[in-house]
């Protein structure tokens, strides 16, 4: 009997394997560096549905001059991310220079023909959690330099094709881009420590699958 006892027990006794990160072991305060594999940084967002009731683009503040140097959050953008270094004129008028569009590989010569594009949509950001921010912390994601992922120039076409969707409906036409995209919407995500809704998760889990499992590092906001 005893022996029959100590095998039933073994049988029941719950046996060690993988699990995804906890969410409530990740750091969440502002400033912290959080490091790991995309796809636990996935597997680490909170899952919700979303909801835009009361989204207006207007609530978030964007294109300010944060450090008064006479350019604007895109103008910003706009230098960083050139291929070759445009002039810099009164007011921050550029002229000359090129530019590169990950999203349909193309490359342009003129800033005018380029969209600054906030990788996460504001709407989506609002969906996602941004709704209970304050309007300041709104205006800082709205114009985050401090992570080169969250803004990234791209074509007006591309831009305006992608509007306010997420990678469930819509990703970028150069195939070549589509990992380096759904690596860096969750990384900007994890930043602001933005929900995804079910469907979202699902597409960005298949998109990983044909992906390397890339070591993110990423500074959180909030």
């Amino acid at each position: 009997m005893a022996a029959a006892l100590s095998a039933l027990a073994a049988l029941l006794a719950p046996t060690a394997h993988a699990v995804s990160p906890d969410p409530a072991s990740l750091r969440h305060a502002p400033g912290d560096t959080l490091t790991l594999p995309v796809r636990d940084a996935l597997a680490a967002l909170t899952v919700q549905d979303e909801d835009r009731t009361g989204y207006e683009r207007t609530k978030f503040r964007h294109w300010i001059d944060a450090d008064r140097d006479g350019c604007s959050t895109r103008n910003e953008v706009l230098l960083e991310e050139a291929v070759t270094a445009p002039e810099q004129g009164a007011n921050c008028t550029l002229s000359g220079g090129t530019w590169y569009s990950p999203y349909d590989d193309t490359a342009f010569t003129q800033a005018r023909a380029l969209d600054i594009d906030h990788l996460v949509p504001l709407a989506e950001s609002w969906d996602s959690g941004a709704s209970g921010w304050t309007p300041a912390e709104r205006q800082a994601y709205a114009n985050d330099l401090d992570d080169p992922r969250a803004l990234i120039a791209v074509s007006a076409t591309s831009n305006r094709s992608k509007a306010d969707q997420d990678p469930a409906t819509w990703q970028p036409p150069a195939q070549g881009y589509r990992c380096t995209y759904a690596t860096d919407w969750i990384t900007v995500k994890t930043r602001w420590s933005l929900a995804v809704d079910p469907t979202e998760q699902a597409v960005l889990t298949e998109a990983l699958d044909d992906c390397p499992d890339t070591v993110i590092e990423v500074v959180r906001a909030r």
